[in-house]
């Protein structure tokens, strides 16, 4: 997915959502090192789901799909997936999965995930803008590990960019081929 992951990760339901559930143990499949599994897993949900379906649903399947391709071109086709449904996605549905999500907090992660993926396709006019947009909601990331994380990829990507570097970030999640 990517350049991080979002705050949904790591607030996946207590079993009051089966979906998220199941994203979740896709999740933690992938980063053990099954991306094959963990992608088919994510796919069959997404299936379920459908494009109308809960955008909540579509916009973290989107989001963590993303990070399983290492090829930038089929990661930005899902990243542009999950900000499209976060567009779609209320304050209302974010609190009634976890009351301390906010859908402005996945602003940041979503447009820095973009920003590289266009990055890495040599595309530097609209990696910056999604750079520019991941730093007007950057103020908003919490002081702690995500939020260092986050903070720390904003400056490697814009500073590939400048480099006009097209290479993976040696940090950036995902499968490493």
């Amino acid at each position: 997915m990517s350049t991080t992951t979002t705050a949904v990760t790591a607030t996946a339901s207590a079993g009051t959502d089966p979906t998220m559930d199941a994203m979740g143990r896709a999740v933690v499949a992938g980063r053990a090192g099954d991306t094959r599994a963990a992608r088919r897993q994510l796919l069959e949900l997404w299936s379920k789901t459908g494009v109308t379906g809960d955008p909540l649903h579509r916009c973290s399947l989107a989001h963590y799909l993303a990070d399983l391709h290492d090829d930038p071109a089929q990661a930005l086709a899902w990243d542009v997936r999950a900000l499209d449904a976060a567009d779609a996605v209320t304050e209302q549905r974010v609190q009634e999965h976890h009351a301390g999500l906010h859908i402005a907090g996945f602003y940041p992660s979503l447009h820095l995930n973009l920003a590289d993926d266009y990055r890495r396709l040599g595309s530097f006019d609209a990696a910056t803008e999604h750079l520019d947009a991941a730093r007007t909601y950057a103020p908003g990331l919490p002081p702690d590990a995500y939020g260092d994380t986050l903070r720390t990829a904003l400056d490697e990507v814009a500073e590939a960019v400048a480099r006009r570097d097209t290479t993976r970030r040696p940090s950036a999640p995902g499968p490493t081929t």
